[in-house]
């Protein structure tokens, strides 16, 4: 009886006007290869993180722990053009 554990990126999805990646990982285990279960993680990266603590700060998203696909899929969204509107759309959101 041999018990398992495979996580698997099922669903990558790029959302929104800011290209946000949103990933789904499954996580299946299986007996002797039938599946047992299976249940799912979501996690949403966009392509900068902003601050505010007297003047703004902004920070690209790091995926360099990510896989290659979701790697990929960054380079070819997460263009200049689309990081400087998610910054201008976050100083938006916090002087409101």
């Amino acid at each position: 009886m041999a018990i398992t554990k495979e996580l698997i990126e099922d669903k990558i999805e790029v959302i929104g006007n800011y290209k946000a990646i949103q990933i789904r990982t499954a996580t299946v285990i299986k007996e002797d290869g039938d599946e047992l279960t299976r249940s799912f993680h979501r996690k949403v990266l966009h392509s900068v993180t902003s601050n505010y603590d007297g003047s703004w700060t902004h920070t690209d998203t790091d995926v360099s722990s990510e896989s290659d696909e979701v790697k990929g899929i960054a380079a070819a969204v997460w263009t200049t053009a689309v990081k400087n509107a998610q910054k201008a759309a976050n100083e938006a959101s916090q002087s409101s």
